[in-house]
């Protein structure tokens, strides 16, 4: 389960770093035509994240868990093996769709495996280690293997590693429960995924459509519409994918928004970090990825000790501390410089990244808990929500740069203009951190666990 979700992390940032290749060797029309290679992927498992959490719940989480694995590592050979960009398109849209089957599913395995406590604590805290080692590992490799062989392997070897979790779910995981039989809620089934489809579409296009635009107006416009009629339909039907009482639970909602922040803010400054690393140090994207290894040792480190703080300090308090040190690291950033200072660099992303592993693993922990099984899809769905509407975090920053960069054009450098406006995204990203944490800290309050069928 841990497995897979090395696989889905891996598979997003190393195809990232393969896009210009991918552009030369598939004569990709525009970049922008290039960037479907990551967005074809990435709406599908955002819009169907919470349909596929209460299938999961409905068929059998170890059955959807099986079939996702097995179609993402034959769409990984499908788009490994694409001679067109139509072809590589179709098979990452299709990775999305696997990828929104496995996300839930591997929690709701988890939190169903394992009851309330540090043995569940300790398998999140894996996860979540993982979750953050398969983007650095990603962000290298694809360096790499783009660089020593072909763009193709690193689709190629999402087969080799698809292969061997499928042979270890089918072997490993325990058959299914018996199960309720209740009707799914197609109408809220359909709002919630098109609502969410059309939030991911206008925030990932903004850019380079324009916020101001037609497109991207009306996309996030509809996404408001769509959200709240499902609000509405949840509230009356008989089934719903989603509860409102569940989703009005203190522990979901306000651990739902920590997730946000953490996810939005640490997605958003690797970003920024990449650009400040490329574009005011002048690294290779090689070198680059490197840059990245103290964010990915210090997540791998808060991953192993996040159950035992946890067990000392509560898992509100673990949420605070992380975020504490996410937000200190990020603001700290502001110090550096436009030359090269490897300990700087390596100190405040190693600081961001510990802060976020043990913020993840505390939401994600106060979110599952006390809830009924029939409830652990959703839940599961739920949780792995914030890293796909946390691209608002990295949308919001990105704008900053643009506008402060903008600002100090006329006054200094490209590159000094580019730094300064890095610098004023990376302490705001800081201070929404600090924000995450008050919200921890004044809003989430643990209710008693839920009952009934």
């Amino acid at each position: 389960m841990c497995g897979a979700t090395f696989l889905i992390a891996l598979d997003f940032s190393i195809v990232t770093v393969a896009l210009p290749e991918i552009g030369r060797d598939l004569d990709f029309a525009t970049t922008g035509d290039l960037q479907w290679v990551a967005t074809a992927c990435l709406l599908p498992t955002a819009s169907l994240l919470l349909l596929f959490g209460r299938v999961s719940d409905l068929v059998g989480r170890r059955r959807l868990f099986i079939l996702g694995i097995v179609l993402f590592t034959g769409l990984s050979l499908m788009g490994g093996l694409a001679p067109s960009p139509a072809v590589l398109i179709v098979a990452r849209a299709g990775q999305g769709v696997a990828a929104a089957m496995i996300g839930p599913t591997a929690i709701a395995l988890m939190t169903s495996a394992f009851r309330e406590g540090p043995q569940r604590t300790k398998a999140l805290a894996v996860n979540g280690a993982l979750l953050s080692l398969g983007f650095v590992i990603g962000t290298i490799g694809g360096g790499v293997i783009t660089s020593g062989l072909n763009w193709r392997w690193t689709m190629l070897i999402m087969v080799i590693l698809g292969a061997v979790i499928s042979f270890g779910a089918v072997v490993l995981l325990p058959k299914d429960g018996p199960r309720t039989a209740i009707r799914l809620d197609v109408p809220g089934a359909i709002l919630a995924s098109a609502g969410l489809f059309a939030l991911v579409y206008g925030i990932s296009t903004g850019a380079d459509a324009g916020w101001t635009s037609g497109s991207t107006l009306g996309s996030l416009i509809a996404a408001v519409v769509l959200i709240a009629a499902f609000l509405a339909v949840e509230a009356r039907h008989p089934a719903p994918l989603v509860s409102v009482e569940l989703l009005n639970r203190s522990t979901v909602k306000w651990s739902f928004v920590v997730g946000f922040v953490t996810f939005g803010m640490c997605g958003g400054t690797t970003v920024l970090l990449s650009l400040y690393m490329q574009d005011v140090l002048g690294y290779s994207a090689l070198s680059t990825g490197f840059g990245f290894l103290a964010e990915g040792a210090t997540a791998m480190i808060a991953g192993t000790i996040a159950s035992k703080v946890i067990g000392s300090l509560g898992t509100r308090q673990t949420m605070m501390l992380g975020l504490f040190v996410q937000g200190a690291g990020t603001g700290a950033m502001v110090l550096l410089p436009a030359d090269s200072n490897i300990p700087a660099l390596l100190l405040t992303s190693g600081a961001m990244g510990f802060g976020h592993v043990l913020s993840v693993v505390a939401f994600i922990t106060t979110l599952t808990s006390g809830l009924r099984s029939d409830e652990q899809g959703v839940a599961g769905a739920l949780s792995q929500m914030p890293q796909f509407v946390g691209a608002i975090g990295v949308a919001g920053l990105a704008a900053i740069v643009t506008a402060r960069s903008a600002s100090l054009a006329s006054s200094t450098s490209a590159r000094l203009a580019t730094l300064g406006g890095l610098h004023a995204a990376m302490l705001t990203a800081g201070l929404v951190c600090l924000a995450g944490l008050v919200v921890a800290a004044t809003l989430l309050r643990r209710p008693g666990p839920r009952t009934g069928a």
